[in-house]
């Protein structure tokens, strides 16, 4: 899947006329050297994985900026932090040359902590993360996004069909949107995710925390899994994998920093409701979600008590990159919830304004599914709020809440 052009690829591209680097960060296996490389096809390649680049970089790092003073690209450059430090010397020495360096990294969670403390205000980070539907098949960004450029408003809102069939938006959210394993069939799939989990454990995080158990963090990460879309009680999860509350905090900054589980806070602005505070919480890549817990196929998913927390990470993770991907910066995600179970999925916080967003598997939305979302609305008057679901257009439930369907993000 080496021909997919993704939707950061213009982005990555603007930023390199207004910086002198760009860091491409995220996951494993997401497509970040192949995006730079697609970006800068004749630029000079490095791979800190490589034992003789690395070596060379160690060795006489200056003699290779040297020779290489610009249009360079240098993968896993969390493999050595001293870098950073470095490439701010070299950068300085030209400080008004843009578009210089690109760099990518992965599996570090204090790779941008390294990049911010040595190239604060010389540096771009940009987020790849897995496959959005509409890279996988091959097409624009959809329209939808346009709605989040300016103030909500419901004149705003577009009207048609879904540019995706819900059979279309069903395979990916079923096996995810790891770039190469993407097409291949259960068996090697299935493989491919294992040895993709496998690696995870045993090299990334092995090299990156040496005194990590690692059959401890592999059991926390299955319990993830399980636990994906739920309110996190991290006592809870100490008790079930036999570790401590410390333990089980530092297990999330490590699965947060290696870019595999995303957190959701609290929604806590509402001050006339009894709110519950604790986090929600979830494997980003669906196609992960699912090797984990044995789900290979629509039928099993459709049949698991899983379905709809996991539908509703795809629609979360759909929007997240799609919003990105349009451009759209500085934009906080929550969910709400009180303490008498009033509920919604997703709360997005912007420039734009405030929109709640409830989402469900099925395809029709009853009255009475609303009500939390309607007085939410009223409450914060706000223009509107939003379903989206697996239906087939886009309609007005009620004159401050639309359907929009998934085929659309």
């Amino acid at each position: 899947m080496t021909g997919i052009i993704r939707n950061l690829y213009a982005q990555v591209l603007d930023l390199l006329r207004y910086f002198p680097v760009v860091v491409i960060v995220g996951a494993r296996q997401t497509g970040k050297t192949t995006l730079a490389k697609q970006i800068a096809p004749d630029w000079r390649y490095f791979d800190l994985e490589n034992l003789r680049d690395y070596d060379a970089f160690v060795i006489d790092p200056n003699f290779i900026f040297e020779r290489y003073p610009d249009r360079v690209i240098i993968d896993e450059a969390q493999e050595y932090p001293e870098l950073f430090r470095i490439l701010r010397g070299v950068i300085d020495a030209d400080r008004n040359k843009k578009g210089r360096y690109i760099l990518t990294g992965s599996s570090s969670p204090s790779l941008k902590d390294h990049i911010t403390e040595s190239l604060a205000g010389r540096v771009a980070i940009v987020e790849l993360g897995t496959l959005k539907a509409n890279e996988y098949y091959g097409e624009p960004l959809s329209s939808f996004y346009n709605l989040f450029k300016d103030k909500l408003a419901k004149e705003n809102i577009i009207n048609g069909v879904s540019v995706f069939s819900r059979e279309e938006m069903n395979y990916v959210w079923l096996k995810g949107g790891f770039p190469e394993p993407i097409k291949y069939d259960t068996q090697h799939y299935q493989r491919w995710m294992q040895e993709y989990f496998d690696s995870y454990i045993n090299r990334d995080l092995a090299k990156l925390f040496p005194k990590l158990n690692k059959i401890k963090y592999s059991r926390f990460i299955n319990m993830l899994s399980k636990l994906s879309g739920t309110i996190l009680n991290k006592a809870d999860l100490g008790r079930a994998i036999e570790t401590s509350e410390t333990t089980i905090r530092e297990y999330l900054e490590i699965a947060q920093g290696t870019y595999i589980f995303r957190l959701l806070l609290s929604y806590q602005k509402n001050k006339t409701k009894s709110i519950v505070k604790m986090p929600k919480g979830y494997l980003r890549d669906n196609g992960l979600l699912h090797y984990l817990q044995r789900i290979d196929d629509l039928d099993s998913l459709y049949h698991d008590p899983i379905v709809g927390r996991s539908f509703e990470i795809f629609v979360i993770e759909e929007l997240l990159k799609g919003i990105q991907a349009a451009g759209i910066s500085n934009v906080n995600t929550y969910y709400y919830r009180t303490k008498n179970g009033a509920e919604i999925d997703l709360i997005l916080e912007g420039y734009f304004g405030t929109l709640p967003i409830e989402i469900k598997y099925g395809s029709t939305v009853q009255r009475r599914q609303l009500i939390t979302l309607e007085r939410f609305v009223i409450e914060n008057n706000l223009p509107f709020g939003m379903v989206i679901n697996q239906s087939e257009q886009i309609e007005w439930l009620t004159p401050n809440i639309v359907q929009i369907p998934i085929g659309w993000l």
